[in-house]
């Protein structure tokens, strides 16, 4: 079988699972949203956490619900690293460094998992399973509660309720990602990942060298960190380790877990406000873009220049030598589309222009399909940017789902979308304005701009992913890395749940003639268009410092 058929054989394998799944998924997450009744472990967790499920939330408490629980996670995950080596199992490893402990902790809380570690040889079992896994659940249940409470600002009327925080976020963890994990678990370990709390294996390799083997709860990590668009890897290899990745089969699952809840979230919200075109016409958007980033990637990879390249058959240094180019190619814009930074290649390694197109795909904010949750909320901010300007072009109240869309809705969502471009842009001029910045580039030139700006990206961005060669250990990296997280986290929810309460109080505003049918192919195509040129005109004399002064000078 030639390669190019392998290729188009597994991305039509992916998408005929994500489109089987899609409905089912989103109803059961549509319908665990919005029961009344209460599992008897989550009552527990409730009483044990005083927790009142029942009781109805405006966006202030929402927030603060948001905030507390993950201010109390960084620093509960800060002293595990800090005292790991008094923890049972900690293997023999010394405590995390103060900087590293705080960038990670405010990693993995943000749910973006960059690591400036190698968990094998750094982490302790306990950290690991405790502290790391812990928050790949609870940071992907935070985003999927504050999507779920901006739909339900769409859903209600005349009212400022979003539900319940507390609720939502057990509801999500316990119903939905707990038992998807399990499941991909036991699927990862059938196949040959590993899954224990053994000791360190010291082994003589046949040309005499002496190397260590670090066991590990690793299959039952590696399902949550896909399918809560975590990306945390257990090895430093990622998802290119045998022991987190061990065959062709298990690669397309974790692809197919880091994208299954992002593209079924657009079902929940279509069922939650009562138009289930209006969730299709959001994944539509979705996948157009997705699908054609990997047309691009996996194209600019086979078709790289150079005689070696073309006699391999791509470019496959730093690539999985496993499955191909056109796997690394369908992972890496997986990975960089949904806010998970799990990588199954080294993105440093891919082409300028290639490479400029997985930074574009964390630029778009991570929406196409985005993380779970974070994707939803994202796309829907960018869906009321779209009505807004299809308002201006023909003169009328731009209107959504029944709301008008005012003054309020559109500062909150002009908001939203300058956020994350004024962490990457300023963060990335600071680093390269300082010596830190320049001596952490393992190149030069437009490669190594790239580096830094990549590094940026994936934080403000909550994706994680990192060009391999950039060398972000240090103070100066970890604090500003770890600020860019949580800013690019928590600050634009704050701007999500003021609309979600902006938008409920609302009364429902009835459809005429001159009502922009956003169910349409017409609002998608409004749609992609709007994410492309908002997108561009942000960060195109960035991107053509960076990825594109390399791809068209080699």
């Amino acid at each position: 079988m030639s390669p190019v058929l392998a290729d188009v054989l597994q991305v039509t394998a992916l998408i005929g699972a994500l489109a089987l799944v899609h409905r089912p998924l989103g109803d059961f997450m549509a319908a665990v949203y919005s029961s009344k009744k209460h599992l008897r472990v989550e009552q527990w967790i409730y009483r044990s956490v005083g927790a009142s499920p029942d009781a109805e939330m405006r966006w202030p408490a929402y927030l603060r619900g948001v905030l507390i629980f993950s201010g109390v996670s960084v620093l509960f995950l800060f002293v595990m690293q800090r005292v790991q080596d008094k923890l049972p199992l900690s293997l023999g490893f010394k405590p995390i460094t103060p900087d590293q402990a705080f960038n990670t902790a405010a990693s993995f809380i943000s749910n973006t998992n960059w690591q400036s570690y190698s968990g094998e040889v750094a982490m302790s079992h306990v950290t690991q399973t405790a502290g790391l896994a812990v928050q790949n659940f609870v940071s992907a249940a935070v985003g999927m509660a504050v999507a779920v409470a901006l739909v339900r600002g769409f859903a209600r009327s005349r009212t400022g309720d979003l539900g319940n925080f507390w609720a939502d976020l057990v509801r999500g963890t316990v119903r939905i990602l707990l038992p998807l994990s399990v499941v991909a678990a036991i699927i990862l370990v059938a196949c040959g990942a590993i899954q224990n709390f053994g000791d360190i294996h010291h082994i003589t390799t046949l040309s005499g060298a002496k190397q260590a083997i670090s066991p590990g709860a690793v299959a039952s990590q590696e399902a949550i960190k896909d399918l809560g668009t975590n990306g945390g890897g257990f090895f430093n290899a990622n998802s290119a380790h045998p022991f987190e990745n061990p065959n062709g089969f298990t690669n397309l699952l974790e692809i197919f877990l880091l994208l299954v809840i992002p593209f079924s979230l657009p079902r929940t919200f279509g069922k939650m406000v009562g138009s289930i075109k209006q969730g299709y016409a959001i994944v539509a958007a979705m996948g157009i873009i997705w699908f054609g980033a990997v047309l691009a990637v996996t194209w600019l990879e086979y078709a790289h220049p150079g005689t070696a390249s073309h006699l391999a058959g791509g470019a496959m240094e730093g690539k999985e030598q496993r499955f191909g180019e056109g796997a690394s190619s369908l992972f890496s814009v997986s990975t960089t589309m949904t806010s998970t930074g799990s990588v199954n290649s080294f993105h440093d390694s891919f082409s300028g222009l290639s490479g400029g197109v997985l930074l574009l795909g964390m630029m778009l904010g991570e929406i196409t399909p985005g993380g779970t949750g974070s994707g939803l909320y994202g796309m829907l901010i960018m869906a009321i940017i779209a009505v807004f300007l299809a308002g201006l072009m023909v003169g009328r109240t731009p209107e959504y789902l029944g709301k008008k869309i005012s003054t309020r809705e559109i500062k909150l969502a002009a908001c939203y979308i300058l956020i994350t471009p004024a962490l990457v842009l300023i963060g990335t001029a600071v680093a390269m304005a300082l010596p830190d910045g320049k001596e952490a580039m393992t190149n030069i030139g437009a490669h190594g701009f790239s580096e830094v700006l990549y590094a940026f990206t994936s934080a403000s961005n909550n994706n994680g992913s990192a060009f391999a060669g950039f060398g972000a250990n240090t103070p100066f990296f970890n604090t500003a890395l770890g600020l860019c997280m949580l800013l690019g986290r928590f600050l634009p929810m704050v701007f999500v749940l003021a609309l979600a309460g902006s938008l409920a109080e609302q009364k429902p505003v009835p459809e005429t003639a001159g009502t922009l049918r956003t169910e349409k192919p017409l609002f998608t195509g409004l749609l992609v268009g709007t994410l492309l040129i908002v997108t561009g005109l942000t960060f195109f004399p960035a991107l053509a410092l960076g990825p594109l002064a390399e791809g068209l000078s080699s």
